[in-house]
């Protein structure tokens, strides 16, 4: 078993806290970068988010 598949068997059923880890982390590059690179932080958890099955936060608009 692969350190992937471990990682996704350990956040199953935890999508919510998944997503907000994320959440997290992109802001954190963020204020890091002073938003410099906000476009791809912003890709890198979109697909963070497929890979781990989480939902965006449906609640938020787009940012731009």
């Amino acid at each position: 078993m692969s350190m992937m598949d471990k990682l996704k068997n350990m956040l199953k059923g935890h999508e919510a806290q998944t997503s907000k880890g994320i959440d997290k982390a992109g802001d954190f590059v963020d204020s890091k970068t002073q938003g410099k690179y906000k476009g791809q932080v912003d890709s890198a958890q979109e697909k963070l988010r497929q890979q781990y099955g989480t939902p965006g936060d449906q609640d938020q608009p787009p940012q731009s």
